[in-house]
């Protein structure tokens, strides 16, 4: 099943990680990852006082989250991992798991209830 890995980060003052985004298209997809959405800060319509929002978005799909694990443990790019945290600030790498619609999220824990 699909998982999601959700980046919203600010860049540093460096070009740490242009040299990131220049290697990690391949480090992705070597383990079955695809971007599927980048964005860049519009607005914030919602938000809570204590957050900032961070100026870039990054959505990537795996195909599962052990794939994901495996991006992240690959021994082949143990160096490319620093290049995006020393070129980012602020950073947020959140996770989900797909969902076909929100109707689980609904139901209470331990009801089978359709």
């Amino acid at each position: 099943m699909a998982f999601y890995a959700l980046n919203l980060f600010d860049l540093a003052d460096n070009d740490l990680y242009r040299e990131y985004s220049k290697r990690s298209v391949a480090a992705v997809q070597k383990h079955g990852g695809q971007v599927v959405a980048l964005g860049g800060l519009d607005g914030a319509y919602e938000q809570e006082p204590e957050v900032e929002p961070r100026r870039v978005m990054v959505l990537v799909e795996w195909p599962s989250k052990q794939a994901f694990q495996d991006f992240i443990e690959d021994p082949e790019h143990e160096d490319l991992h620093p290049l995006r945290e020393n070129g980012t600030r602020n950073y947020l790498w959140w996770t989900y798991d797909k969902l076909d619609d929100l109707r689980p999220l609904f139901q209470k824990s331990g009801d089978s209830g359709g």
